[in-house]
């Protein structure tokens, strides 16, 4: 045999000298789409449409609030991004709520707080009774950010987990758009009743996403830790791309949850630690190298995400575009809409390359995009800023500027934030782990959102996009010293590149340089990493 080629194996034919070869080793088929699990990813992210709109209407509102209530900067800025600051509430008990009650049920109960606050802000009297509706929307919020993209990735299986766990990103993504669209509709409106009407019809689409969600099943690792493996592995044989596949996923889980590989019960006693208990210890008090490595990627991606100014440009877009030079009111909500589109057409682009790029390079070019937009921005802003006349050349790059940074936004850092933060902590902390990521997401927004307009007032608007544009380069250099490539890794076997901090490389290159010794492939087979993140050298079990 010539090496490096494939030995062919000679069976004989009856009555015959020859042999027929067949080949050693067959390339694997690429597994198609499981169309369960994918139905089941949408209904669970649509439930992201909820913040994606509040952030998209409020953008126009504003302006009409504004007008209506009377109220100033400062009382507008803090009526944008209170609402952040209010999901905290409901990301905090969400880990606790869906350990409790299960995933299914929390998104329910996001999507009916949703529809009160809704409801609340719709019927808004006054400015105290408007805040009384962010809060209840804002709790609404904080539970659908956490346990929508924590659903996707445990009902997942890892050939298309980076697709399926980035659509809470587009769906985000599309609120927002809708959000705009809602502007551009109701801006015809007498003052009182636009607004109104904007913030208020948000609900409808939570009643129904509240009825949708009843009809999927519960998450499979949620069901393992209540002990009840028959319905996880009816759960996990629908979602899973294969009967085998299924069974290491389930297999994965068990050791995760401390339940004896032998053990196949269809009810079963869970050992009480994995129903949560000293969880917030392991994580805050007493973490291993491991875990502390997760909470610093985790966090720290979604610092970066929100305090390179994302959402600035997304929530005072027609404000930056009034500074910028565009007057009319028709065409300050047309453009936020072209923003919308652009948002959204990219988010769709990075949905199909997550699985085939990998998460590491299409977030460090999404990253290094935004910072050389957000340097463009600010430049076009300082000249228009400090001439006396209309500069019609910068305001139209200005304008192309921002489209720029929110479409390298979407392509990467949007929705590689929420797949990377919900896929790296193991089974026992992810609930927590996430909801404290989820945390900082919406503090750091809330910080942005109420500060931007008094910020840009300081430094002057050009400045404010050269702060974020600095914080960005940070944040590259971050992602690239301490994040390590999750593509095509089981959720368990990513505990083995975590630990090592700026020396993950090298653990990278001993795994790969295990699998091709062992002949594993780090999708299909799962028995080599076990629950404390360890690589196992002996043979895999088929």
């Amino acid at each position: 045999m010539a090496e490096g080629k494939p030995q062919a194996i000679g069976i004989p034919v009856s009555g015959q000298n020859n042999t027929t070869p067949i080949p050693a080793f067959d390339a694997p088929k690429k597994p198609k789409r499981n169309k369960y699990a994918f139905g089941c990813a949408i209904l669970a992210s649509m439930t992201s449409i909820l913040l994606g709109y509040d952030i998209g209407v409020m953008s126009g509102a504003g302006l009409y609030i504004q007008d209506d209530l009377k109220i100033s900067d400062t009382k507008l800025e803090v009526l944008m991004g209170i609402l952040n600051v209010y999901s905290l509430i409901g990301s905090a008990a969400a880990g606790r709520t869906s350990d409790w009650v299960g995933r299914r049920y929390t998104i329910v109960l996001a999507s009916v707080i949703f529809f009160v606050g809704a409801l609340l802000m719709g019927l808004a009297p006054n400015y105290a009774f408007l805040m009384v509706g962010r809060f209840v929307a804002g709790v609404g919020v904080g539970y659908a950010l956490m346990i929508a993209p924590v659903y996707t990735a445990e009902v997942s299986p890892a050939s298309s987990r980076g697709f399926l766990t980035s659509f809470p990103e587009v769906f985000i993504n599309a609120g927002i758009l809708l959000g705009y669209v809602s502007n551009y509709a109701f801006s015809k409106l007498p003052l009182h009743l636009g607004w109104r009407l904007m913030l208020g019809v948000g609900g409808i689409p939570s009643v129904f996403l509240a009825l949708g969600v009843l009809a999927m099943p519960e998450s499979p690792r949620w069901l393992v830790l209540q002990g009840r493996l028959g319905d996880a592995k009816r759960v996990l044989d629908r979602t899973s791309d294969s009967k085998e596949e299924a069974l290491l996923r389930l297999a994965d889980i068990k050791e995760a949850a401390g339940i004896p590989e032998e053990c196949h019960d269809d009810i079963v006693q869970v050992p009480k630690r994995s129903h949560g208990e000293d969880v917030w210890k392991e994580l805050l008090l007493h973490p291993t190298p491991t875990v502390k490595h997760i909470l610093i990627a985790g966090i720290g991606i979604h610092f970066f995400q929100q305090t390179s100014g994302i959402d600035a440009v997304v929530l005072y877009s027609p404000k930056i575009f009034k500074k910028a030079g565009i007057t009319n009111t028709d065409m300050l909500l047309l453009c936020t809409v072209a923003v919308g589109l652009v948002k959204t057409m990219f988010i769709l682009v990075a949905t199909f390359l997550l699985d085939r790029v990998g998460r590491r390079p299409l977030l460090l070019t999404s990253v290094a995009g935004m910072i050389l937009s957000l340097a463009s921005l600010g430049m076009f802003l300082t000249i228009i800023d400090q001439s006396k006349h209309k500069q019609y050349w910068a305001l139209a790059l200005a304008i192309t500027s921002v489209l720029a940074y929110v479409a390298t936004f979407s392509i990467g850092m949007g929705p590689i934030t929420w797949v990377y933060s919900s896929e790296i902590f193991p089974l026992r902390l992810r609930a927590q782990g996430t909801s404290m990521g989820v945390a900082v997401n919406r503090v750091m927004s809330g910080i942005i959102s109420m500060t931007f307009l008094s910020f840009s007032k300081a430094i002057t608007i050009g400045g404010a996009f050269f702060f974020f544009m600095a914080v960005a380069m940070v944040g590259w250099v971050f992602f690239y010293t301490l994040l390590p490539e999750t593509q095509g890794k089981t959720l368990e076997e990513m505990q083995v590149l975590f630990g090592t901090f700026f020396g993950w490389r090298t653990t990278m290159r001993e795994l790969e340089k295990h699998k091709r010794v062992t002949g594993t492939d780090g999708e299909g087979d799962q028995g080599n990493v076990n629950g404390n993140g360890q690589i196992q050298m002996g043979p895999t079990k088929n």
